[in-house]
């Protein structure tokens, strides 16, 4: 298994980009980036040139299209063919993904704080979600620095309730790209842990990402594995009744060298905290010296977990990177 860094939501002059699929994949590379979804605008007519300038430029490119609606953007991935999205109303959203699924795609709220009509038609969620075990992610992280976004904090809370409730649900970010242009604003990347047991990358980094195996940030990467006397549980794992044990180790590991030279935080001061359901149940200060980090947590104390780093970047005490979270069986 391997992390791909990928790039979830971006768009080209086939909607309302300012970049040619060409250019956004030269531009993604340079950032380090392994993967893009070109995630268009109720179109995906911008794909017809993906085989050659994924030969070209040796960047993955999933499909995918934002539903762009009066009631909320949705983005979908990996979709085999169109799936209409004008059908869609306030109160029925849900058959939409089900239509996604059908198609091989999964689903996920784009920007859903963020301010909407008249300024950015739709983009303030307003569907109603009947079931939300059909919702595959939530964009938590959307644009440059996301971390000090207030509608992100929305985002992220909602994401952080729905796990409370018991459902299992990715986060993700999305820089929602529209225009090849430099900047020196902290991005934020999704990294996904790819099987590779069969298929493509591309349908590698589809599973990897519906069964919630990612990790988000704005630096280094992040992960964690819990472990018990008989076995160890990853990101987007679900420990089993059968193993759920008194005691739990969890394994914290940074790697501060992924896209190296593309991001530094001299300042930072990191700290790690171990999150779950209860809220903190563990932390400890962080550094480039040390990549793994060792918690031991109580086997009642929580129904999911997942690792958090913080730090100071641009005189701002934030949040640098997250995990998606290991799950506790309600069985």
């Amino acid at each position: 298994m391997r992390w791909m860094a990928c790039e979830l939501h971006s768009h080209t002059d086939h909607s309302d980009g300012r970049q040619s699929l060409q250019e956004l994949a030269r531009g993604a590379r340079a950032l380090g980036f392994d993967c893009i979804a070109l995630t268009d605008h109720n179109t995906m007519t911008g794909l017809k040139d993906r085989e050659s300038i994924e030969q070209e430029t040796g960047m993955t490119i999933i499909s995918g299209m934002e539903w762009t609606t009066f009631y909320g953007h949705m983005v979908t991935i990996g979709l085999t063919e169109f799936v209409d999205w004008r059908p869609a109303g306030p109160g029925d959203i849900d058959r939409g993904i089900e239509q996604v699924h059908a198609h091989g795609g999964i689903a996920g709220m784009a920007h859903p704080y963020r301010i909407g009509s008249p300024m950015c038609t739709g983009c303030f969620w307003e569907f109603e979600i009947q079931d939300w075990n059909k919702l595959d992610y939530i964009e938590v992280w959307s644009g440059t620095f996301p971390s000090i976004k207030t509608d992100n904090a929305r985002a992220f809370r909602l994401w952080t309730e729905r796990l409370n409730e018991g459902f299992r649900i990715a986060a993700t970010s999305g820089r929602d790209w529209h225009v090849q242009e430099q900047t020196e604003t902290p991005l934020s990347v999704t990294y996904l842990l790819l099987d590779e047991a069969e298929g493509s990358v591309t349908e590698q980094a589809v599973r990897a990402l519906a069964a919630g195996r990612a990790s988000v940030t704005m630096g280094p990467l992040v992960t964690v594995e819990l472990r018990s006397a008989s076995a160890a549980y990853g990101i987007g794992d679900c420990v089993p009744e059968q193993d759920r044990t008194e005691r739990y180790e969890a394994v914290v590991n940074i790697d501060f060298h992924v896209r190296a030279g593309l991001w530094e935080y001299p300042e930072a001061g990191y700290t790690l905290v171990l999150m779950s359901n209860s809220g903190s149940i563990g932390e400890q200060q962080a550094s480039l010296a040390q990549s793994d980090y060792r918690f031991a947590i109580p086997g009642d104390a929580w129904r999911w977990v997942r690792a958090e780093l913080k730090g100071t970047v641009r005189g701002v005490r934030t949040m640098i990177a997250f995990t998606n979270a290991i799950y506790a069986s309600a069985e």
